[in-house]
């Protein structure tokens, strides 16, 4: 990310970093999708604490966090080769569709939308 997203991104405080003793263990930014929908961009827990619960705690935070400032429904997507799909739909979260980049140069795998009522 360049240097400036970054520091808009803490300027208007669009994520939140998960502490361990003090320890930064993980992290969780987003976006407001058509300015008006908060979209889960990056959700990451360090490989020593996945497992333990703490990605889950980032995204109740995040939901507790964006029902209080009033909105009703939450965006967020992952590769449909990555296995974080099978975590948001136990979150309840539901696909909602998806887009395949095939220019050359910027190809990946198909990206799936996930979507949930807050």
């Amino acid at each position: 990310m360049p240097e400036q997203e970054f520091d808009s991104k803490v300027r208007e405080k669009r994520g939140y970093v998960l502490l361990d003793d003090n320890k930064p263990t993980g992290l969780l930014r987003y976006n407001l999708f058509w300015d008006n929908t908060p979209f889960c961009t990056m959700l990451f827990v360090d490989w020593n604490y996945q497992g333990k619960g703490y990605g889950k705690k980032l995204m109740e935070h995040w939901e507790a966090d964006m029902k209080s400032q009033g909105y009703g429904m939450l965006l967020t997507s992952t590769q449909v080769d990555e296995e974080a799909q099978h975590f948001y739909r136990k979150l309840g979260y539901k696909d909602c569709g998806g887009f395949v980049i095939d220019i050359p140069g910027y190809e990946q795998p198909m990206e799936l939308f996930l979507i949930k009522r807050i």
